[in-house]
C-alpha cells in the first residue's frame, strides 16, 4: 500500500526512512505539492507517522544483539555464552570489560536511538499541522513524546549527557548540525528533557484501559508515569519517584500476574503486569532478539549468547520460583514439553528470551520473533516504590511492596528491609531484563558485584560507556569523549 505526498515530506525522513504500520509497509514518495494539504487532513496518515516511530523499535540496532551485549552480557547476571571461538564481534570484550570506543555495540545503540528520535521529531513537526480531531492529535503527540523520552533514557544511562535533538533538523543546515546534533548537553539537561517530554505525555495520553483491542501496546498514561518514576529513581529524586510510582499503583490499571513465569511468555503479553512492551507479530517481528539468545547446538535454536552466570544462579534464595523461570538449565524438560538436551553447547540459557516453537506463535523464521519485548512492567514499579520509600523513611511501605513481590515468587513476606535487601530483591525480580548493569552502576555496586563475577570494574571509567568513535570522527571532534576512553 502506498501514499503519495510532496517531496518536502521526504526531507523529514532524511531520504531513507520508510514508515511502517502494524500490517503494511508505507513508502513515502515525492509528488505534486498540491497533495500536501490532503495528506495533512487524513488521520490515517497521522497514524502512519506515529507507527513509523514505533516500528523503529523492532530494528536490529535497537533491542537486539548490541543492546543485549551492553546491558546483560556485560553484567554479573550473564556470560557471553555461545562458543569460546565465537566472540560475537565485540561481545567477548563486553563480558570481560575490555571494550573500547570503537566497539560496534555502542555505535548500534547510539545510531538506533537517534534514528528513532529523528523519526519522532519529524512526526511531531507534522502532527502539529494535521487537520484532525484534537483529542486524537493530542494522543499521537503524547505517544511520540513517550517514545522519544524512552530513547533518551537509554542514551543517558549509557553515555551520560548527550546531544538533545528535539526539532526536525534540515540536513543542509550545517550550523544546526554542529551546534545541536554534535554538541553534548549535560546529564542533568538530558534528564530534564526526558522529564519535560514525559510530563507532557502524561497530560495527553489515555489510561491503558481506554485503548481499543487493536491499539493495545500503544503508550499510555501509565507508561509515561512509569518511565518518569524510573527517571526520577536514577536521579535519586526519591520523593518524586515515590509519588509517581504511587500514581501508577493507584490507577487500577495494573497488577502482578499470579505466575511469575508467565510474564515473559506469550500468554503474558499486554497483560495486567505489562505497562509498556515492544509489539511484535509474525508479519513484523523483533529482529534477532530471541535468535541471539536461543540455545545453540543440536537441535539448533539460536546463537547461544547471553547465558545466565553462576553468580546469578547462586544469588537466589532457596525456594525462589523466579530462578526456574529465569534460568533454562540443560538438561531439563521445558515448560512446553520440549527437552533441553545435552547436545546444546551451554549449560544454561535465558529462559525469558525463549520462544516455544510448539506452544507459541512461530513461523520458522528465527531472525524475527513474534515475542514482545517487555520494557516496563508493574513489578518494576513496586520495586521503584520500595527503594524510594526506604530513602524517604517510609519503611513500612517498602516492607509491603517487597513482601508483595516475594509472596508471588513463593517466598515469605518480610517484616523489615535494608537497602541491600531491596536491591537483592530487584536483582532476582529483574534478572536478564537489561537493567542489571545500570542498577549496579547507579547504586555504586559496580566494583563489588563485578569482582564477585571475576571482573574488574574501574571506578571513574566504567560508570559510562564511551561515545562511539565513529560519531566523534563524524562530528570533527565536536563530540567530547567520556573519561578514560
Amino acid at each position: 500500500m502506498k501514499n503519495i505526498v510532496n517531496s518536502k515530506l521526504i526531507v523529514f525522513l532524511f531520504l531513507t526512512l520508510t514508515l511502517i504500520s502494524c500490517e503494511d509497509d508505507l513508502n513515502v514518495e515525492p509528488n505534486d505539492v498540491q497533495n500536501v494539504d490532503d495528506f495533512l487532513k487524513d488521520p490515517n496518515n497521522a497514524i502512519q507517522l506515529v507507527n513509523g516511530v514505533y516500528s523503529k523499535q523492532l530494528d536490529y540496532n535497537m533491542y537486539s544483539f548490541s543492546w543485549i551485549g551492553i546491558t546483560s552480557i556485560i553484567s554479573d547476571d550473564a556470560d557471553k555464552g555461545s562458543t569460546p571461538s565465537d566472540s560475537g564481534v565485540d561481545k567477548g570484550k563486553m563480558d570481560n570489560l575490555t571494550f573500547t570506543s570503537s566497539s560496534i555495540s555502542f555505535s548500534d545503540v547510539w545510531e538506533g536511538r537517534y534514528q528513532l528520535i529523528g523519526r519522532a521529531n519529524t512526526a511531531l513537526f507534522y502532527l502539529e499541522q494535521f487537520d484532525i480531531d484534537e483529542t486524537q492529535k493530542n494522543r499521537f503527540i503524547g505517544e511520540v513524546k513517550f517514545l522519544r523520552a524512552l530513547s533518551y533514557f537509554d542514551l543517558v544511562r549509557c553515555f551520560g549527557g548527550v546531544p538533545l535533538v528535539t526539532t526536525k533538523i534540515d540536513i543542509n543546515d550545517s550550523d544546526a548540525i554542529n551546534t545541536i546534533v554534535y554538541t553534548r548537553k549535560t546529564k542533568q539537561e538530558t534528564y530534564a528533557q526526558i522529564e519535560e517530554d514525559l510530563l507532557d505525555a502524561i497530560e495527553r495520553l489515555p489510561l491503558k484501559s481506554v485503548y481499543a483491542t487493536n491499539d493495545l501496546g500503544r503508550a499510555s498514561k501509565g507508561a509515561a508515569q512509569a518511565l518518569l518514576a524510573k527517571a526520577y529513581l536514577y536521579q535519586e529524586k526519591w520523593q518524586q519517584a515515590y509519588d509517581v510510582s504511587g500514581l501508577v499503583m493507584s490507577s487500577g490499571q495494573y497488577a502482578l500476574l499470579p505466575n511469575y513465569a508467565d510474564v515473559w511468555r506469550e500468554v503474558g503479553e499486554n497483560s495486567s503486569e505489562s505497562i509498556y512492551e515492544v509489539q511484535a507479530t509474525l508479519t513484523k517481528g523483533l529482529i534477532d532478539y530471541t535468535n541471539v539468545q536461543g540455545p545453540r547446538g543440536t537441535p539448533d535454536l539460536g546463537w547461544g549468547f547471553n547465558t545466565p552466570s553462576l553468580t546469578l544462579v547462586n544469588s537466589y534464595e532457596a525456594g525462589d520460583l523466579r530462578k526456574a523461570a529465569t534460568v533454562m538449565f540443560v538438561p531439563s524438560v521445558l515448560w512446553d514439553g520440549f527437552i533441553a538436551p545435552l547436545t546444546w553447547t551451554n549449560p544454561r540459557y535465558n529462559y525469558k528470551a525463549y520462544q516455544s516453537t510448539v506452544a507459541e506463535s512461530w513461523d520458522g523464521n528465527r531472525g524475527q520473533t513474534a515475542k514482545n519485548l517487555r520494557i516496563l512492567k508493574y513489578s518494576d514499579i513496586l520495586l521503584i516504590r520500595a527503594e524510594a520509600a526506604f530513602h524517604i523513611g517510609m519503611t513500612s511501605e517498602a516492607v509491603d511492596r517487597i513482601s508483595e513481590i516475594r509472596v508471588r515468587a513463593g517466598l515469605s513476606a518480610v517484616t523489615s528491609v535494608t537497602l541491600q535487601s531491596i536491591l537483592k530483591e530487584r536483582r532476582a525480580e529483574m534478572a536478564m531484563e537489561h537493567d542489571r548493569w545500570f542498577d549496579i552502576v547507579r547504586t555504586g555496586q559496580g566494583p563489588t558485584a563485578m569482582s564477585l563475577d571475576g571482573k574488574s570494574f574501574i571506578v571513574g571509567i566504567h560508570e559510562l560507556f564511551p561515545i562511539p568513535q565513529d560519531q566523534i570522527i563524524a562530528s570533527d571532534n565536536r563530540l567530547t569523549q567520556n573519561p578514560g576512553y
